[in-house]
């Protein structure tokens, strides 16, 4: 996905420094895959919630960055089990792990990061850190599971397409927001305004990654673009577009799904867009960075929060 969002240079120059300078397992063909992806970019947004959120409550961001590098990893591990999943080739605009390591090395890879986290998060962090993330790993595997059970569903309703993208991609930056918040001693209220913060923020993310999978090129994704529609996945700007669509276009959607050589990709774009699939989208996404945004009222003003703010006012941005 394209960087939506201008960088806190301080942070993502500290968070690039501590993966150069302190990530390594005890594995060495494991960190080199892991360190290979690292290197091939991101934008490192959950360790910068998680920072801005400490540095909201008082906390200097730099005793912080352990944490905020297990979040990334948290999602790195997620992306390696993603494509192999999803047969992916393409990972951040180098090869997927899976194609220059296996399948069978990428799985373990993965389940191994997994594991060096929580061994370090447990030894390291007091309740409830630990809980928090496991937790948010549980609903993690439940939205891909669901995702997957939702693959080629055209009448997948809006509120369970929210359901998954809360589990599978907005509970790891609620979880960021929400550790950052404790590692400031934050109050009760504004641990809950910056979980909140983090929940509507992933939505918004997530579904700005939808839209742009038919919007943008695959140079600005790092990946193949139309993806999303070529693994039979129902996103947001599909089931906006179904919601409104005449029989022909229906027709069109449901011979593409049933893997009918007839119908396109780019028909189905042609028709997201007619039917307001793309419109529909950017309204969906601005009600929900709205809703971020509003979630930070109890946290006083501050350049932290000014950042926060920031992040979700960006995904408005083109």
């Amino acid at each position: 996905m394209i960087e939506t969002a201008r960088s806190d240079p301080s942070l993502s120059a500290l968070v690039e420094e501590f993966f150069r300078n302190s990530f390594t397992t005890d594995n060495p063909l494991i960190t080199e895959a892991i360190r290979r992806m690292l290197a091939a970019g991101g934008k490192r947004i959950r360790p910068r919630i998680a920072l801005l959120c400490a540095e909201a409550n008082g906390a200097l961001p730099q005793a912080h960055l352990e944490l905020a590098a297990y979040l990334e990893l948290i999602h790195v591990a997620t992306l390696i089990h993603d494509d192999v999943v999803d047969n992916a080739v393409i990972r951040r605009g180098v090869n997927a792990t899976a194609v220059d390591y296996g399948n069978r090395i990428s799985v373990l890879a993965g389940d191994y990061l997994f594991a060096w986290i929580f061994k370090n998060v447990t030894a390291r962090y007091a309740h409830p850190i630990p809980n928090i993330l496991s937790a948010t790993l549980a609903q993690i595997c439940d939205g891909e599971v669901l995702q997957l059970r939702s693959l080629g569903n055209l009448d997948l309703q809006l509120g369970a397409y929210v359901e998954i993208v809360m589990k599978k991609t907005a509970s790891l930056f609620a979880a960021a927001a929400e550790c950052g918040a404790i590692l400031g001693s934050a109050s009760a209220c504004r641990r809950k305004a910056l979980r909140d913060f983090g929940l509507y923020y992933g939505i918004a993310f997530q579904m700005k990654d939808d839209l742009l999978d038919v919007t943008a090129n695959a140079q600005m994704l790092g990946k193949p673009a139309c993806n999303d529609l070529r693994e039979r996945k129902v996103t947001i700007p599909l089931l906006l577009a179904l919601k409104h669509a005449d029989a022909p276009f229906r027709a069109t959607v449901e011979r593409f799904y049933a893997g009918d050589g007839d119908a396109t990709v780019s028909a189905l774009v042609t028709g997201i867009d007619t039917f307001g699939g793309i419109e529909g989208t950017r309204s969906e996404i601005a009600r929900y960075a709205d809703r971020a945004r509003l979630s930070l009222a109890p946290v006083q003003e501050s350049r932290a929060k000014a950042q926060l703010q920031h992040l979700a006012a960006a995904l408005l941005e083109e």
